[in-house]
């Protein structure tokens, strides 16, 4: 707990700086809401929208990075559990000797 003459600095010094809390900085800072989506004003009928500087790389790093994603996650290597298991049991398989493909039986015979 602070001591009442600590009590009494802190009011001073809460005094002294106008009751300001200091980091606060002042109003805040934003731009007010225009009703306009992202803040542009639509166009006069006949004239064209100009683009900025930062759009064309924007567009061309955006989507060729998700092609990019696309055709590596088409040719990622099947590492998963399951299909290591299926590749291992197939080869001990093998090795004994055994089909690991099912071929049924042709019956020619019928039972009566």
């Amino acid at each position: 707990m602070l001591q009442s003459s600590q009590t009494v600095r802190l009011a001073r010094l809460r005094a002294q700086l106008g009751g300001r809390r200091l980091a606060s900085h002042g109003a805040p800072q934003f731009n007010e809401p225009s009703g306009y989506l992202f803040g542009e004003k639509p166009l006069v009928p006949g004239q064209k929208r100009v683009k900025e500087s930062w759009e064309n790389i924007w567009y061309i790093g955006m989507f060729g990075s998700m092609a990019f994603a696309a055709v590596m996650l088409y040719y990622k290597p099947d590492n998963g559990v399951e299909s290591w298991a299926l590749r291992e049991a197939k080869e001990r398989m093998e090795a004994r000797g055994e089909k690991y493909k099912y071929e049924p039986e042709s019956s020619s015979s019928s039972s009566s």
